[in-house]
């Protein structure tokens, strides 16, 4: 198997049987020099716990983009994101950044998505259907990370935008027009926050801003650069998967109407739909890392450079761990779903995600009952990593 197979657009509306494709070819499966890919539960889990094996940014990027990509401002930018880095620079990064984004509990933002939950529904009160990607779906987390961030909501639009450009370069492979316009929004990005972070210099607000600048000691404190890579990060990570997976929990309920009427005579069972939609269809689709040393895998040695294309998507339909895995039960309990990631690089806002998740689908089930999407107008976003879609047309 090729890298190209991962982006090929039949597996954009199913990708189920590119799941038991990389299922029946084993749990590695070579794809190039030292280039390994693995839709296998246990060698997904396993690689993303163990610190033999890590990040190498900047290789990865002169891998699918030759090596004069690296220069690229673009990709320098990227490189300072705590999420490509390795221990310790990974560890310090992050640790900075939590101790801004943990100062902010999870109950008052939960309550402020419920806010923004019910004023997007309160906006379709004349309406009788809507495309509920861009009307609901959307900006539901951005509008959250604009409050978080103190940042004025009128420009909540564009931001979103610009991220969904910029986030095509965290697929396998692009073409060289959406290279380009990724760069020019992450020059459009770069621009915006450190414009917002000069003007947040000496302030004692609660903001993420101020908190990023305040956090650390007089010797250790995030810089400039940092501070606009990990505040990029957040709307990447924050916006476009959190939209993503609203979108396409939403479609996998109605896809399976009898688990939809289970959780609408028992909303209890949200926690777990979220769950179980996550494993499902999750929007986080390919992992990648690199091995340090030496390591045994699935029976084989492995040597050192070796790069891994890790399927979340597969991992999460692997019948060795899920029974009937293409068959959405919200009442499963069984195996790991590896949608948020693991080891030290598991997501960091993943409570909010929850969060935002679960109240988006509290507010509609219970506002918008009898919303149902219309099939022949979805159309799904064509991407090999960040799995969605770009329009979801539903009425009720």
């Amino acid at each position: 198997m090729q890298l190209q197979e991962l982006m090929n657009p039949d597996y954009s509306d199913n990708p189920f049987p590119l799941y038991r494709k990389l299922h029946q070819q084993g749990p590695l499966i070579p794809a190039g020099d030292k280039i390994i890919i693995s839709g296998s539960h246990a060698v997904v889990e396993a690689l993303l716990n163990d610190r033999r094996v890590g990040k190498n940014y900047m290789e990865s990027v002169r891998l699918r983009f030759g090596d004069d990509a690296a220069d690229m401002p673009l990709f320098q930018g990227i490189s300072r994101m705590f999420l490509v880095l390795n221990p310790p620079e990974h560890s310090r990064l992050k640790g900075l950044v939590m101790k801004s984004f943990s100062a902010r509990e999870i109950k008052p933002l939960r309550e402020m998505a419920l806010t923004v939950a019910n004023e997007l529904v309160d906006a379709l009160a004349d309406r009788r259907a809507c495309d509920l990607a861009q009307a609901f779906a959307f900006p539901l987390p951005v509008r959250i990370i604009c409050r978080m961030l103190d940042i004025s909501e009128s420009d909540a639009p564009e931001l979103g935008r610009l991220t969904s450009v910029l986030v095509k370069v965290f697929d396998p492979q692009i073409s060289q027009a959406d290279l380009l316009e990724a760069a020019d929004a992450f020059a459009v990005l770069e621009r915006y926050f450190s414009a917002l972070i000069v003007s947040r210099r000496d302030s004692t607000a609660n903001d993420l801003v101020s908190l990023f600048l305040r956090s650390g000691s007089e010797d250790d404190r995030l810089s400039h650069d940092e501070i606009i890579a990990n505040v990029v990060l957040l709307f990447l990570a924050g916006h476009e998967t959190t939209s993503n997976m609203i979108c396409n929990t939403i479609l996998a309920l109605h896809d399976h109407p009898q688990e939809l009427a289970c959780l609408k005579r028992n909303p209890a069972l949200i926690p777990n739909a979220i769950e179980e939609c996550l494993r499902y269809d999750s929007s986080v689709q390919l992992l990648y890392r690199t091995t340090l040393e030496e390591l045994e895998v699935a029976g084989q040695l492995i040597p050192p450079g070796t790069r891994f294309f890790l399927s979340l998507g597969a991992a999460n339909h692997d019948p060795l761990v899920f029974t009937s895995p293409e068959r959405l039960n919200i009442r499963r309990h069984e195996g790991r779903c590896l949608a948020f990631g693991g080891g030290i690089h598991h997501c960091m806002g993943y409570r909010l995600a929850l969060a935002e998740m679960e109240v988006a689908l509290e507010v509609l089930l219970t506002r918008l009952p009898e919303m149902r999407p219309v099939a022949a107008g979805v159309r799904r976003n064509h991407r090999a990593n960040l799995r969605g879609v770009s329009a979801l047309p539903v009425e009720w």
